[in-house]
């Protein structure tokens, strides 16, 4: 029996008496104590940007801009804040725009995907494409994905529809033109046919969650059907490598239609880049070897830096400084390791702490690296 049930278990020698009149116990009285006599932890900024009179130091000031200056658990979605990739994000434009390819983007768990998937996305709206961004998941279905695609194209685009036809004037997309029931690869083939005026791009972010091997199946029909009718829509897709690997699998002559982009961890110059780019949002200053210490640390995880250089600038704010040092590259280890411990095993709790207590950096870089390739578990 367990012990939830011994405690509620009621047994026959037990009686309960009930008072008619239950007693009453007044709180003892309580001396006045203001709030601000308390001492907890409090939230260092005001929402809304009411700060009730209250004059802000630099330091918090700082610490107001460091959400967006270093953004580890968010991807990236502010073109100023894109660091690195120069080349491959060139790629990648120029297999859309110049080669009307598709394409699909692959590499690990942290590694930029979605970031890369964000920028792109507002550099196409610039360019006046039609960008339908979307992520996958369990059970994700090919009806579902294709009718909310559908839903965000505009009737204007369809080339049976005048601009001054009221069915545009009234809001009316592509999924007015499919029918109930499950989408066929033939059904949204033809609808995406009668595309004009536009170009769109359709884009399937973390590609490997979904465990269909039916609706994989039915994207590769579809981009063979889109290359095959030269249709004015791209897909680029973002997962892992084996994506790629299947996708050919299932039609091996989209090969010649599909450009596969591994994205892989960054370089040194890259890592500088993004901590450069903290500094410019925030308004704190890293002093070189603290850059140096992060771009060791990283060991070429976008992930790691951004969490590493909020860590030290939170670290330097909370002494009234901007000038993050190597001490505070220490203190964002410590931080960082302390949420890490609720994440990995016993075992590995004691390799994390033997390796700080050695101060043995090139221990952690490696655990850090481990996580990153094998889906947060270091083996």
């Amino acid at each position: 029996m367990s012990w939830i049930s011994k405690l509620f278990r009621r047994t026959d020698e037990q009686e309960y008496t009930y008072e008619e009149t239950p007693t009453v116990v007044q709180p003892a009285r309580r001396a006045h104590i203001d709030d601000s006599e308390v001492n907890l932890p409090r939230f260092k900024n005001m929402v809304g940007g009411v700060d009730g009179g209250h004059h802000k130091t630099d330091a918090e000031r700082v610490r107001a801009k460091l959400r967006d200056a270093f953004t580890p658990s968010h991807p990236v979605t502010d073109v100023r804040m894109f660091a690195g990739r120069e080349d491959l994000l060139l790629t990648l434009i120029r297999a859309i725009e110049d080669q009307r390819l598709h394409a699909v983007i692959y590499g690990d768990r942290g590694i930029g995907k979605t970031s890369m998937l964000h920028v792109l996305t507002q550099l196409a709206k610039e360019a006046q494409y039609t960008v339908r961004y979307t992520s996958c998941g369990v059970g994700t279905e090919f009806s579902e994905i294709f009718r909310a695609v559908a839903a965000d194209i505009s009737l204007l685009y369809h080339e049976d529809y005048d601009p001054t036809d009221p069915a545009i004037e009234h809001g009316g997309t592509l999924a007015d033109k499919l029918p109930e029931g499950r989408l066929s690869v033939a059904q949204m083939t033809d609808l995406l046919s009668k595309i004009h005026g536009t170009r769109i791009l359709i884009i399937l972010d973390e590609f490997d969650r979904a465990d269909s091997a039916q609706f994989r199946q039915q994207v590769a029909e579809l981009i063979k059907n889109l290359s095959d009718r030269s249709i004015a829509v791209q897909m680029v897709i973002a997962g892992v490598a084996s994506n790629l690997t299947e996708l050919i699998a299932h039609i091996p002559s989209i090969r010649r239609n599909i450009m596969g982009l591994p994205i892989d961890v960054m370089n040194p110059q890259e890592i500088e880049e993004l901590v450069k780019n903290g500094e410019w949002a925030s308004g704190l200053k890293f002093q070189p070897k603290a850059i140096e210490n992060i771009i060791k640390l990283s060991n070429g995880s976008p992930y790691l830096a951004s969490l590493l250089g909020q860590h030290a600038g939170l670290a330097a704010t909370q002494r009234d400084a901007v000038r993050v040092t190597p001490e505070d590259i220490k203190a964002a280890v410590r931080q960082a390791l302390e949420e890490v411990r609720l994440r990995i095993s016993p075992r590995h709790i004691v390799l994390v702490d033997k390796a700080v207590a050695n101060g043995n950096f090139e221990t952690l870089r490696d655990m850090a690296a481990s996580s990153m390739a094998n889906a947060g578990q270091i083996l």
